[in-house]
């Protein structure tokens, strides 16, 4: 890079930092994910479970009431999260396993590609689940560094891993979040001269569940309530070296997870759990901190994506877009306080490749459902997807468990969505315009299977 072309970068971040009305230095990103965590599990959704430091981060910044994953079970959540881009979209239409070949498209541009190139200090701690061969690992997705096992707990071999070696073969569990804090807080005080995006997706509260001794008994929530308490104090971890090295006024700290609860934990009010489209499977806990910045004790009720974070993160940053279109969006006025709803394209719920619900506004189109879960042998002919003979129409604002079909009351809003629908799926890969095709032509009958997967058994 020529002397023209450094200053042509820092005038454009500059400018960027003016239009926010951001500070000029760029911003340090923390990204907190949980896996399996519901929607009801935190104390500032209504749990008696205690998290005195996320409702501290929540009452010191914006919480979302509407927050959606683009997916209800774990690895292509984690690709829309880190792309922006639907998972159907990027090669992760499905969770991977240990012994698979391939994880998200090495085509495709993460968070962390984009601001290590803004020359951000970056690490991966915890759970990955994007790919276990090393082409698909973090550090070779724009992470410096990565602590964690590479997939989900309850897979075999359970290995820790550090970067691309693995330093345990079995990950001792009721260790594992202290040990990843310990990471996470050497890490920001070794990063803290420079930007740096720390990204750390927990291990729990997906199952098998483990706490540390200090923490083992102590919730009133039996072992599901201890393992979130510790992830509650990890967060308190994290803040308390931010705020001990100088860092809070210029890092933005995030909080969420991947899906709805899956045996455990509370999705709130909100029907279904993990593995499902409906609000229980794929609305998430949403929590936004950065002093001065945001403002303090904000609610949103307006429609998000956890798509959204990586165009929003990256304009924060003075990032570059990559070529390929974003189904997310920038929400920075919606962070800010600036707005209150952002007009958007409805969001698109898929199982596999099978598209089964869509979201616009507060009105909830459900056209199919799946019979099978994504964590066990599929039936003969694969993943059943059972159409439905007529869509189903809630109104979220009035009905938020998704009890009663008001499609006959509203067919023009019906119909404006199933065309929406059709419009948006010209845009998807063959898979998915194939799987929609099938769904329409085929008659809603449960013994038919339709957009069939091939799914691996799960492991031992």
């Amino acid at each position: 890079m020529n002397r023209r072309e450094a200053l042509a970068g820092l005038l454009g971040a500059s400018m960027v930092a003016r239009l926010r009305g951001a500070p000029s230095k760029s911003p340090n990103v923390v990204l907190i994910l949980c896996d399996d965590l519901g929607f009801g599990d935190l104390g500032c959704y209504g749990s008696k479970i205690r998290t005195p430091n996320l409702d501290r981060l929540a009452a010191e910044g914006v919480r979302f009431t509407n927050c959606c994953s683009a997916d209800p079970v774990c690895s292509p959540s984690r690709a829309a999260l880190l792309t922006g881009r639907y998972p159907t979209r990027v090669g992760v239409p499905r969770v991977f396993f240990p012994d698979d070949k391939e994880g998200l498209d090495l085509s495709e541009t993460t968070l962390a590609d984009v601001l290590k190139a803004r020359s951000y200090r970056t690490m991966c701690i915890g759970k990955w689940h994007l790919g276990r061969p090393t082409p698909y690992l973090p550090t070779s997705r724009g992470f410096d560094e990565y602590f964690g096992i590479p997939y989900s707990n309850d897979m075999t071999p359970r290995v820790l891993m550090h970067n691309t070696d693995v330093i345990e073969q079995s990950a001792q569990l009721d260790s594992l979040t202290q040990r990843y804090t310990a990471q996470a807080t050497r890490f920001i005080r070794d990063a803290k001269e420079a930007p740096f995006f720390l990204y750390m997706p927990h291990t729990f509260p997906h199952i098998p569940l483990a706490a540390s001794a200090a923490f083992r008994g102590k919730s009133a929530e039996g072992l599901y309530g201890d393992v979130v308490e510790e992830i509650d104090w990890s967060v308190g971890e994290v803040l308390g070296t931010l705020k001990s090295n100088g860092l809070d006024d210029n890092t933005l700290v995030l909080f969420s997870s991947d899906n709805g609860p899956w045996y455990q934990g509370s999705p709130g009010k909100l029907r279904g759990r993990k593995d499902t489209t409906y609000e229980g499977g794929v609305r998430e806990p949403f929590i936004a901190r950065w002093p001065g910045r945001l403002p303090r004790d904000r609610v949103c009720a307006a429609l998000f994506s956890l798509m959204d974070i990586f165009p929003t993160v990256t304009g924060l940053c003075g990032g570059k877009l990559p070529g390929k279109p974003l189904d997310g969006l920038d929400i920075w006025p919606l962070l800010s306080g600036q707005k209150q709803q952002m007009d958007r394209d409805p969001l698109l719920y898929f199982h596999l490749y099978n598209l089964q619900c869509a979201r616009w506004g507060n009105w909830k189109l459900h056209v199919a459902r799946n019979d099978t879960t994504a964590y066990v042998p599929a039936p003969p002919g694969g993943v059943r997807n059972y159409v439905l003979p007529h869509p189903e129409l809630y109104d979220l604002s009035n009905d938020p468990d998704e009890s009663y079909d008001v499609a006959p009351q509203y067919p023009d809003i019906v119909a404006k969505m199933q065309a929406k629908i059709g419009e948006m799926i010209t845009t998807f890969p063959e898979p998915v315009q194939r799987a929609w095709t099938d769904s329409k032509s085929r008659p809603a009958d449960p013994s038919t299977p339709v957009g069939a997967w091939p799914r691996p058994a799960a492991p031992n």
